[in-house]
């Protein structure tokens, strides 16, 4: 498993899909991301024209573990953040997805390789939400770094290899 983490256009989703475009296909991308807005679809637009017909996507905006479970060869998820913002605006118990998640990483027997923001890196949120959400969104993410085989940090499109 790798964990691919950076800030916001920092590459990362690009990276990730030629992690796993390197393999051979067929490829699964998971999409967590939902289009609220003109702005939402069009970089969910933007994320499908990068990708070709060896590509099958699962939408999976809350049901991640069951998208994983549903997956063939090598998995993209694509992201983590996205997918805990669905949780905590469904209301969802987000430390049993959490572990859902976990178990359904533990069962996958193909590479995957998961993207999520680090939202740590700025400065403190005004309001109790923001400030949830990224004390979540960290604790997420270290979770996972445990669990990675490989963690890459995207700087300005520049991989950085964590662990």
């Amino acid at each position: 498993m790798t964990l691919v983490l950076g800030g916001a256009r920092s590459g990362k989703s690009a990276h990730a899909e030629g992690l796993v475009a390197a393999l051979p296909p067929p490829w699964t991308y998971i999409a967590t991301a939902q289009a609220f807005d003109a702005e939402m679809r069009e970089r969910i637009a933007e994320h499908r024209r990068r990708r070709d017909a060896r590509w099958a996507t699962l939408e999976a905006p809350l049901d991640l573990a069951g998208a994983l479970a549903a997956a063939q060869g090598p998995v993209l998820v694509d992201c983590l953040t996205l997918w805990l913002t669905n949780l905590m605006l469904a209301e969802v118990d987000r430390d049993a997805a959490f572990a859902a998640l976990e178990a359904a990483l533990d069962a996958a027997p193909r590479p995957v390789v998961l993207v999520s923001n680090e939202v740590g890196l700025g400065i403190v949120p005004d309001n109790a939400l923001a400030r949830a959400f990224r004390d979540e969104a960290g604790r997420l993410n270290q979770r996972l770094a445990r669990r990675a085989e490989r963690v890459l940090f995207l700087v300005a499109g520049l991989p950085m290899v964590v662990k």
